[in-house]
């Protein structure tokens, strides 16, 4: 009752998908979660809608995993992007794109590819153990022998893989219990840190809740170094909040700002190009043709649209310009100071969101540890890795959600592989 090949330890997104990999190559399965149901986080990804994966080519979705992408390369030669919406479309749960190439259940909820996923772990026959914890893996001659709960039972395989997550929104069970098992056998579990999470700033505007819920499309928000050289930028929307920024641009900017953190400094810096896709002269131009057309109005509503009423007020003032002047009053200093201002607002960070109110850990169990063809330890036989407990973390719009899916399908099948061994 208790002998299985392979015993899923967290029934999230990578866990349910090992289980029905290994499944499927001939294993016999269960999966231990601490949840009364499973996949309790993947049911809040995409605001609850659920961005299951995204459609851009493999090679592209690894350039979206900027957190050690690479060391996914062999796990995408065998499980891809396209797969997972293959399997969804031919299980019932057909999907749909947005922009950016995500996809979404037609249904629009999450609910959809949770109970498309638990359907086929019940047509796969997989035992399912919930509200039961694993308190304790054994291993025997270097062989994974049996996973101990908290309610006392025992359960035999000689195959583990381990998807328990990460330590974001841990109130959904990600507590870090994979990490101290990692731990328990010899594993490494690189520094962890906040990622996908919004910025925190302490500047005047953002203490003064000057621009406070104004949101902004298609920016470009770059992190810089302490000498203001550009880290990393990106083009999306950013939205003002009482703390600092959030929105996507912030979100996928966030790592960065850690990392500079982490080398002590108090404060990173952040640059927003309100206008990305023009040059100064573009906008310079645009100012002087507003100048002949309309010169007797106002600034303020002879420059209507080039920028959110709020934000050209908010730079406008930031160069000591009167709003309420007409616009032949500009001079070329003061339009200069203007344009630059609006291809470059420099801000500070001083934190972002922590871990636990995150979207993603970086960090996790040290991939050189691990086989990159298999999610195999290196360390102990039999045990395996996937999902968000590995040190790879990627950019939000469907990326960390391929990520667990692609490790927790080649964890599954290569573990129900090392099983059968044990059959003969």
């Amino acid at each position: 009752m208790n002998h299985f090949d392979v015993i899923i330890i967290g029934g999230g997104t990578s866990g349910m998908m090992a289980a029905i990999s290994a499944a499927e190559n001939g294993a016999k399965v269960a999966i231990i979660d601490k949840n009364r149901m499973l996949g309790k986080k993947l049911r809040l990804t995409g605001g609850g809608r659920c961005n299951v994966t995204n459609n851009r080519p493999p090679e592209e979705i690894i350039n979206f995993i900027p957190g050690n992408g690479k060391f996914l390369y062999s796990a995408f030669s065998q499980f891809t992007n396209y797969d997972i919406m293959e399997f969804f479309e031919t299980n019932g749960v057909p999907l749909k794109e947005e922009d950016h190439g995500r996809l979404f259940p037609v249904e629009n909820t999450s609910k959809a590819i949770v109970e498309g996923l638990a359907k086929k772990l019940k047509e796969l026959g997989v035992t399912i153990i919930m509200k039961s914890v694993a308190r304790n893996i054994k291993a025997k001659d270097g062989q994974i022998a049996s996973v101990t709960t908290d309610l006392g039972e025992e359960y035999f395989a000689p195959c583990v893989v381990l998807t328990t997550g990460g330590k974001t929104f841990q109130y959904t069970g990600s507590t870090g219990d994979g990490y101290k098992f990692a731990k328990k056998f010899g594993h490494t579990i690189t520094p962890l840190f906040p990622t996908e999470s919004p910025i925190k700033s302490n500047d005047t505007f953002i203490l003064n809740k000057t621009l406070q819920g104004l949101s902004l499309r298609d920016i470009k928000l770059s992190v810089l170094t302490d000498k203001e050289k550009i880290i990393v930028s990106h083009e999306m929307d950013i939205l003002f909040t009482h703390f600092g920024v959030s929105g996507p641009a912030a979100l996928r900017c966030s790592m960065f700002v850690n990392k500079e953190l982490d080398k002590g400094n108090p404060q990173v810096p952040l640059s927003l190009d309100a206008l990305p896709h023009l040059e100064k002269d573009d906008i310079l131009k645009e100012v002087d043709a507003r100048i002949q057309e309309q010169g007797g109005k106002s600034i303020k509503n002879g420059l209507k649209n080039l920028l959110p009423e709020r934000y050209l007020e908010f730079l406008l003032n930031e160069v000591n310009i009167d709003s309420s002047n007409s616009l032949k009053q500009l001079t070329e200093a003061e339009k200069l100071a203007f344009i630059n201002k609006i291809k470059n607002f420099m801000f500070t960070a001083y934190d972002t969101y922590p871990l636990d109110k995150s979207f993603v850990t970086g960090g996790g169990v040290e991939l050189k540890e691990i086989s990159p063809k298999t999610m195999e330890s290196k360390l102990v036989n039999g045990l395996f890795f996937a999902g968000e407990l590995l040190d790879v973390n990627g950019y939000t719009g469907g990326y960390n959600i391929t990520a667990a899916f692609v490790t927790g399908h080649v964890a599954g099948k290569h573990a129900a592989e090392v099983a059968s061994y044990f059959n003969y």
